[in-house]
């Protein structure tokens, strides 16, 4: 496979790392973003015992729109250009604690929405230039259908999907491709305390594996594991007397 340039923001997360590993072995270069500078390290000593040819990484907290542009220029300026950009960084809010801690609420929601919007929106320009590449953020189920259970989340993953649906069609049209990755349970640190159902729950080199071959494929929306696209069809369709009695 050709050696592909890659910058992932939101690095270390579970999923992230698995995608980079794979990007590795085919001895990719890589910009990794994160907040937490030790745990890059970790990783990108990693990614280079696996095959990466180079590793580049940078310190930055998701709430710091004003430094954004600075940092995707200075991914492009190490990269030269971009095959890949995954955008992965985000949180998994406590829905109990957003019904009555407003700030921490509307945090979670930026985080998990206006974030990634502006991720996406810094890189836009670069990739118009170079025209050519792909653009992968991460959604997630929950944003196809608001649920009593986690709205907050869901509202925030809706926000992102329309917005990548939007971008996909503008980047279309210049040679620039935009998938939105839609995974299901995973076994990360982020899911650690949750109760999930082990046969619906996939590991993140199940989730890193199917990414893999939807950026090649260009595929524009990405449910995984693959039966996720299916039970979402019916939690859309449900009728709304059903789902609000629901426990969904």
């Amino acid at each position: 496979m050709k050696k592909k340039n890659v910058f992932i923001i939101g690095a270390t997360s579970g999923i992230a790392e698995a995608v980079a590993r794979r990007y590795a072995m085919q001895g990719s270069s890589f910009v990794l973003v994160a907040r937490n500078d030790a745990k890059l390290a970790v990783i990108a000593s990693d990614l280079v015992a696996r095959g990466a040819t180079a590793v580049r990484t940078q310190v930055w907290a998701g709430d710091d729109l004003a430094s954004l542009p600075r940092l995707t220029n200075s991914a492009w300026e190490t990269l030269g250009t971009v095959d890949l950009a995954l955008i992965a960084h985000g949180t998994l809010p406590d829905q109990v604690r957003a019904q009555d801690d407003l700030p921490y609420a509307v945090e979670q929601f930026r985080t998990n929405s206006e974030s990634a919007v502006a991720c996406m929106l810094a890189m836009t320009g670069h990739f118009e230039a170079q025209g050519h590449g792909v653009l992968a953020v991460i959604g997630s189920v929950a944003g196809d259908r608001g649920r009593g259970s986690n709205y907050v989340y869901g509202a925030a993953k809706s926000a992102v999907d329309a917005f990548a649906s939007g971008l996909r069609a503008q980047l279309f049209k210049k040679g620039v491709h935009v998938l939105t990755i839609k995974p299901g349970f995973v076994a990360t640190p982020m899911t650690a305390e949750l109760d999930l159902p082990a046969a619906l729950t996939a590991t993140p080199d199940r989730i890193a594996a199917d990414i893999e071959k939807a950026v090649t494929s260009r595929r524009n929306v990405l449910y995984t594991p693959w039966f996720w696209a299916w039970i979402m069809r019916i939690i859309r369709f449900l009728p709304t007397a059903l789902f609000k009695r629901s426990n969904l």
